[in-house]
Parts: structure tokens; sequence; C-alpha cells
């Protein structure tokens, strides 16, 4: 079989590849939309003051940053399963996405709690004080002069978190995922290793154009919610 480098099976695998982008855009949204959720409730035990809660959160941003994702995947695909069956549950069953969202949901949720504390803090607090001063309630000082200062804050390292979590979510193919990476590595076992390096550059092509446009996108949310900003500064 010929192994010499062929261009042509860049432009031809990526057509292949495509139809697979659903399950890598499935399991990195589902990944993303819950770890916020978490990352929000991180960051407010973060910033309560209540000790305890403190330590535990810090704690958990702690483990989480400190494990390689490839390391707490295999944790959680190997490990979970093994510890339930000590408890009578069988979870072997479960589908391989489930347990490659829960790996990265608790991993994007320890980095958005950071961004959040970090642009909540970044306001200051005479802010919330004027608000209150002039008769908004403490829930309308937060949606309405908050919040919005905070986003623009936090769209910059949100951006680079949807981007690292994309590529991060690559690894799931090592568990036997079959999304754009997992399809990748079968047209290469189908090819019996010829033209890998073609497949790989097809594959790198793709993720470099995702990466280039989460990173458009967010770069026009903050010029559109810095005039927001903007206004409420100069009001």
């Amino acid at each position: 079989m010929d192994k010499y480098f062929d261009a042509s099976y860049i432009w031809n695998s990526i057509p292949v590849l495509l139809p697979f982008l659903k399950i890598t855009f499935l399991v990195a949204g589902s990944a993303i939309i819950l770890g916020v959720v978490f990352g929000v409730l991180l960051a407010a035990a973060k910033l309560s003051s209540i000790k305890l809660l403190q330590k535990l959160a810090n704690l958990y941003t702690t483990i989480m940053r400190c494990t390689p994702s490839i390391v707490l995947l295999f944790l959680i695909y190997y490990g979970v399963p093994a510890l339930a069956q000590n408890f009578g549950m069988n979870l072997h069953s479960i589908e391989t996405a489930i347990f490659v969202v829960i790996t990265f949901t608790l991993q994007f949720a320890a980095i958005m709690s950071e961004v959040i504390r970090s642009a909540y803090l970044a306001i200051p607090k005479g802010q919330f004080e004027a608000a209150v001063s002039v008769g908004l309630t403490p829930f309308q000082a937060y949606r309405r002069i908050i919040f919005p200062q905070a986003l623009v804050v936090a769209l910059p390292n949100f951006g680079n978190g949807m981007i690292a979590l994309l590529q991060e979510g690559a690894l799931a193919y090592t568990i036997g995922l079959i999304d754009i990476v997992g399809k990748a590595n079968l047209i290469i076992a189908s090819n019996i290793n010829a033209h890998a390096l073609e497949v790989y550059i097809a594959l790198a092509v793709v993720y470099w154009v995702l990466s280039i446009i989460i990173e458009k996108i967010f770069t026009a949310l903050e010029k559109i919610f810095g005039k927001g900003k903007k206004t409420l500064e100069t009001s």
C-alpha cells in the first residue's frame, strides 16, 4: 500500500470527519452548560462567608487543576463503575458519552468557578451599594449593574475555557467514543495506518477553524457588551 504523503487525503478526509462533529458538539456543549451551573455554585461557595464552604470549593478547584484530563477520564470511566459494583450497581451499560460529559463538566466547573469569582471581584463594591441606595433591590442591582460588567470581564477567559474544553475533549476517543477524533482513528485503522499524517492534518484543520470561529465570536461579544459597560460607567 502506498504510504507516501498525498495531500488529496486531507481534503477527502474532511467531509468524512465533519458529520461526527455533532457528537463532539453534543458532548462539549453538555459539559459547558453543566460546568457553568456547577461553576456558579462553586464561585458562590468561594465568595461565601462560611469558611467551610470556601475551603471545600478551593480544595475541589485545586484537585481538578492538578489532575490531568486523561487521568480524570480514566478514573471516571473505569473507577466509578468498579466502585459502584461494590454496592451492587452495574454502570457498565451506561453510554460512554455520559462518562465523558461528567469528566469535562467537573473540570470545566473548576475553571469557571475561578473565572466567575475573579470577574465578580473585579467590579467595585461601591457600585452595588450605590445601586441599592438609589432604590434598586439587591437582585436588580446584580442583574442590571453587576452582572453586565462582570460578563465583560469574564468573556475572554470563558472563550479560552471553551476552546480548551473542545481540545481536551479529543481525549474521549481513548475510551471508545466515536466523535470526530475517534472517526479519524477509525479511518487510519481501515487504511492500515497508511496516510495517517494526512488524516491528522485534516483533523487539525477542523480544530483550527473551530477555535478561530469561537475566538471571533467572543471578540465580537466583548465589543458588544463592552459598549454596554461604557454606557453604565458614564451614566
